[in-house]
């Protein structure tokens, strides 16, 4: 039953996948990446089709799964944000079922031939499809920095909404007012965005500067020994599956202009959009600083227009509402299920609001006496 429910699972993946890249090729203005999401979409069905017959033949009525809940708000902010905002996690879907393809092979005692993670590599490169700068594009986009930072919104809301709401709590406990808590409630909201801003700034910042000097120290190995570069560079689209003649020819393409071999070669070897950089640092802070406070606004709301314990139970009633939204979104990147991701993150952060209404509660009497 248990491997039954876990080829279920691969079956709706499957889906999943092929869903996203037919969106993602629909959103696709260049024609050769939109023709890679096309593949990839077909190359999914596929695998989906072949999964599907094997599963009807040990249990009748098996049918193919519509998209899932999860796989059709990724297509939403994908719409809306752009796709590398999702794409990250999808690869990381492809890496997990390539993972799991080649671990049934070893304990069938199959051989493993290295192709199970094609799918994964299929975005580098589609042999004979794709030009050397076509390629570098989207290279680009496959590093994009759009998953980490749609993780990072969330996450950022998370740590607003847990450490006021815990505040809030410690500080009612204390048997504080409605006054003296809405001070502390906002001294923490600006406290806390204000030092996740910062600390953003610092950490965008800090990779811009190294980026930067690994790409002068790039450039300066280009400018002195081309050959060796554009051979590297050869070498390099190799191992993507790119075979040797073509690999050549597409790094050749690449140097025929010193501004592609620059670009390229920083995104190839290190892995760098030059155009980005990690990002604007300011862009990141206040980011940070938005995200945060409307996470950390959300349990002192009631606080301006209720008191006692009926603001507080209040309080705690949106954040729990806003807990639950959190731990729904988190299932963007771990996949479980909406409810139980919701109400652990309910019950995580209701645990935390806990201690420090008790501990606020001792000190008060504690005070008092």
């Amino acid at each position: 039953m248990k491997n039954m429910r876990s080829r279920l699972a691969q079956l709706q993946a499957e889906a999943d996948t092929a869903f996203l890249y037919r969106r993602f090729a629909e959103m696709e203005e260049d024609e050769t990446v939109a023709h890679v999401f096309r593949e990839l979409s077909k190359i999914e069905e596929q695998h989906a089709a072949h999964l599907l017959r094997a599963l009807q033949q040990e249990q009748a009525g098996i049918r193919l799964p519509e998209p899932s809940t999860r796989a059709r708000l990724q297509a939403a902010i994908a719409r809306v944000m752009g796709y590398s905002y999702v794409l990250p996690n999808l690869l990381d879907t492809e890496r997990s079922m390539a993972n799991s393809v080649v671990r049934s092979k070893q304990q069938a005692g199959q051989p493993v031939t290295g192709g199970e993670l094609n799918h994964v590599r299929i975005l580098d490169s589609l042999s004979g499809n794709v030009s050397g700068g076509q390629l570098a594009k989207m290279e680009g986009r496959h590093k994009a920095v759009g998953g980490n930072a749609l993780r990072a919104a969330v996450l950022g809301a998370n740590d607003g909404l847990v450490s006021n709401m815990s505040l809030v709590m410690g500080v009612a406990g204390a048997a504080a007012g409605s006054r003296e808590i809405l001070v502390a409630g906002f001294a923490g909201l600006l406290a806390g965005s204000i030092s996740m801003a910062l600390g953003e700034w610092l950490s965008v910042q800090s990779s811009r500067e190294l980026y930067q000097k690994q790409i002068d120290i790039e450039i300066e190995e280009i400018e002195a020994d081309p050959e060796s570069e554009k051979k590297e560079l050869a070498l390099i689209y190799q191992a993507k599956g790119v075979d040797a003649e073509s690999a050549r020819r597409l790094a050749g393409q690449v140097f025929e202009n010193k501004d592609s071999a620059y670009a390229t070669l920083v995104r190839e070897e290190l892995g760098i959009d030059p155009d980005e950089l990690g990002g604007s640092a300011w862009e990141a802070a206040i980011a940070s600083f938005v995200l945060f406070a409307i996470g950390a606004i959300i349990p002192i709301i009631p606080y301006l227009f209720l008191s006692g314990s009926t603001a507080i139970f209040s309080s705690l009633a949106i954040s729990t509402v806003g807990l639950f939204a959190i731990g729904a979104a988190i299932t963007l990147f771990t996949g479980r299920g909406v409810a139980y991701s919701g109400f652990r993150q309910v019950l995580f952060g209701l645990a935390a609001a806990a201690i420090t209404f008790g501990i606020g509660h001792l000190i008060g009497v504690s005070l008092e006496g």
